[in-house]
């Protein structure tokens, strides 16, 4: 069992292997990326934002599907995603395929007007990759506000979580990773 992801071309570059290994330390499962060869669709001109749904789709299409692909997936992306209804998402998975995406456009501090900083980048990245690779392998969200399954509202929530799992998450994380 691992995790493979997939790095967008619009991606701040030097982040790919310092992420990988800390999502793999994270969540103690091997992980590996490899970039992202899927064209990216779904864009809608009048939000200037990608359907991260859309992208779910196209993912479990290309990666599961005609690949064969039994690993979680994440498709890291620089776009901007949204879903029905919402005004923007961080990130979003569909656990039953395995398969998950997350966007540094509003994880990074220029957005919101804020001083540059790959730190802060990275800290919020690895909390939302973890978060959707772990929807994909089961687990819920969680009430604890520290967790990485906690789900923030604002960056400010976000960034408040920590880089680790509540005891109880860790151990459903466990049940999963032993399960085969």
């Amino acid at each position: 069992m691992g995790i493979l992801i997939f790095w967008d071309e619009d991606v701040p570059e030097g982040l790919q292997q310092p992420f990988v290994r800390m999502v793999s330390h994270t969540l103690d499962m091997p992980a590996s990326a490899q970039p992202n060869g899927m064209m990216l669709r779904g864009f809608d001109r009048s939000r200037n934002q990608n359907d991260a749904s859309r992208i779910l789709g196209d993912m479990q299409d290309i990666y599961t599907r005609r690949a064969g692909c039994e690993e979680a997936v994440l498709l890291v992306t620089g776009k901007d995603l949204y879903i029905r209804g919402r005004d923007f998402v961080f990130g979003l998975a569909r656990p039953g395929v395995k398969v998950s995406v997350v966007s540094t456009a509003r994880l990074d501090n220029r957005w919101y007007g804020r001083q540059q900083s790959d730190e802060d980048l990275m800290d919020r990245l690895v909390k939302e990759g973890c978060h959707e690779l772990c929807h994909c392998m089961g687990l819920d969200h969680c009430e604890n506000p520290e967790c990485i399954m906690y789900y923030p509202q604002t960056l400010d929530e976000l960034d408040r979580k920590k880089k680790t799992l509540c005891p109880e998450c860790r151990q459903y994380l466990n049940l999963y990773r032993f399960s085969d």
